[in-house]
């Protein structure tokens, strides 16, 4: 396997004080995600901003025409068919950046914990680098079966099965 290079800019301290080890955690769950795909073998680039609330509403505002912050965007630098075609030593398939009191609200919210709700949208976001997506049931069945394959060897509980 190819190494990966995942590039993490924490822009809110916060990140570190709540997850300790977040570059680490950050770096394992991409991985994971990347090993599960059929571009395994290729070199990949990732970029990961951990920002806040704040930062994120502006993108999404920006991007997606929507005033309010979310847990994470996903902006994938990469058409379905180019990741194939491309003979890049190198392939940048994008950015994803996370909202720190969006996270933290949401894991409290859901009774979950903050390290492992940001796993679980790290791995969302980094499947939408892959163009999953979950516009239709349809989709939505394969993406979510996918996340909950990948925290499961994480040994993160599957997100969707009810409590």
């Amino acid at each position: 396997m190819p190494p990966y290079e995942i590039d993490i800019s924490v822009q809110d301290e916060r990140w570190c004080v709540a997850i300790p080890e977040i570059e680490v955690l950050t770096c394992t769950a991409i991985t994971k995600v990347l090993e599960q795909s059929e571009y395994s073998d290729r070199s990949v680039e990732v970029s990961i901003v951990l920002a806040d609330d704040d930062f994120v509403q502006q993108l999404n505002k920006t991007y997606r025409h929507k005033d309010k912050p979310t847990n994470v965007l996903s902006f994938p630098q990469t058409e379905i068919d180019d990741i194939n075609e491309q003979s890049l030593p190198l392939i940048n398939l994008g950015d994803i950046i996370i909202a720190y009191e969006t996270i933290a609200k949401e894991s409290e919210e859901q009774n979950k914990t903050i390290t492992d709700h940001y796993t679980h949208m790290l791995v969302h976001g980094g499947l939408h680098l892959l163009h999953y997506d979950h516009q239709t049931d349809g989709e939505a069945q394969i993406m979510e079966t996918l996340e909950a394959a990948i925290l499961n060897t994480m040994d993160i509980k599957n997100p969707y099965e009810t409590q």
